[in-house]
């Protein structure tokens, strides 16, 4: 039979992990026996929940097809709909298949669990985080939260408590990119670069240096102000020993005390609204109203912690993680096309 591959990208990052979940769902659905299929990839440790099948059973309109990994024909989502079917007496079912690896079948058995179906439960959210930062250490704690469905902090914190993790100077990060853990050296290349060529473009200095245009953006802003290129604190953790829970407390401070108030951003944000340009733009526009809700999430968050069901707030941290991710991304993106604007004149 004629089938259509759906693989890992080889470079096995999260960003190419969500771009391939969304593959599966337009891969072609075909009928498996389902004497054949097996259970090798569930992240449920309970197993399947006898009375969800049931009531999966007693559903009418046809449920979605499962999702397969063709090499082992075991099961990577649908386990309750497997259930189900057979309580009605069915041999085949309906399936999506998945022709890559069993590491990466496993990866999207997590995240598929996590994101549709029967909420996986908290603590095998942990226990599968736990697994992905052993077999990948060098995904960083972002990447690993939004495939398991938990927050980068908790990741974070999971990470520090596992031993004999080999040590990574480098991590790969949401959007497939390698950055430093410290970007210490990478700061001070930026600026000898921009020392050298004041007018060199962001893009070029951080494609030299290994570190996002933002960040040589920061460096440049810093010598111009006469400042040294690494923040003061940052290059304490240097000397203090990256690793150490101290030095990885550090440097949470050190992002948090970067973060701009509300109150700047409330200020930045109504400079935006009073510019004809966005305003008169369809897209500008849509920044605007995308800021908005920004805006009022600034100044109602603690209202929002307090009155979120509980048993929502990891997967909704695991959400917003990656969300913020990309708006990291589009910032630097930003930035660059700016800088090279400005370098083309």
């Amino acid at each position: 039979m004629d089938h259509q591959t759906v693989r890992m990208h080889p470079d096995g990052s999260s960003e190419r992990l969500l771009a391939l979940k969304d593959a599966l769902r337009d891969a072609p659905v075909e009928r498996v026996r389902l004497a054949d299929l097996t259970a090798s990839f569930t992240p449920r440790s309970g197993g399947v929940d006898s009375e969800w099948a049931l009531t999966l059973a007693q559903v009418e309109s046809g449920l979605p097809p499962i999702f397969v990994h063709r090499p082992s024909l075991s099961v990577i989502d649908g386990l309750h709909r497997v259930r189900a079917a057979r309580l009605k007496g069915r041999t085949h079912i309906q399936a999506r298949f998945f022709d890559g690896s069993r590491q990466d079948a496993a990866l999207l058995a997590v995240m598929m669990n996590v994101t549709q179906g029967r909420p996986l439960p908290v603590a095998d959210r942990i226990a599968a985080a736990e697994r992905i930062v052993a077999e990948r250490p060098q995904w960083s704690d972002r990447a690993v939260a939004v495939v398991a469905g938990l927050s980068a902090k908790k990741v974070s914190e999971l990470r520090a408590r596992l031993t004999g993790l080999p040590r990574c100077e480098r991590r790969v990060g949401l959007d497939g990119r390698t950055r430093p853990l410290s970007t210490v050296r990478a700061r001070e290349l930026a600026g000898e670069l921009l020392r050298a060529d004041p007018k060199a473009s962001l893009r070029t200095i951080a494609r030299q240096a290994g570190i996002s245009p933002a960040t040589v953006a920061d460096v440049r802003d810093r010598l111009l102000r006469g400042d040294d290129p690494v923040p003061p604190r940052q290059r304490g953790l240097a000397t203090a020993g990256r690793g150490t829970r101290e030095a990885r407390e550090q440097e949470g401070r050190e992002r948090a005390e970067e973060t701009r108030s509300a109150d700047e951003l409330f200020a930045m944000l109504e400079s935006l609204r009073r510019d004809p340009s966005l305003r008169l733009n369809e897209v500008g526009r849509s920044m605007l109203r995308l800021l908005d809700a920004c805006a009022l999430i600034a100044g109602d968050r603690r209202r929002i912690i307090s009155n979120l069901p509980p048993h929502c707030a990891d997967q909704l941290a695991g959400l917003m993680s990656g969300y913020s991710a990309l708006w990291q991304l589009l910032a630097d993106e930003l930035r660059t096309s700016t800088d090279c604007r400005g370098a083309a004149r």
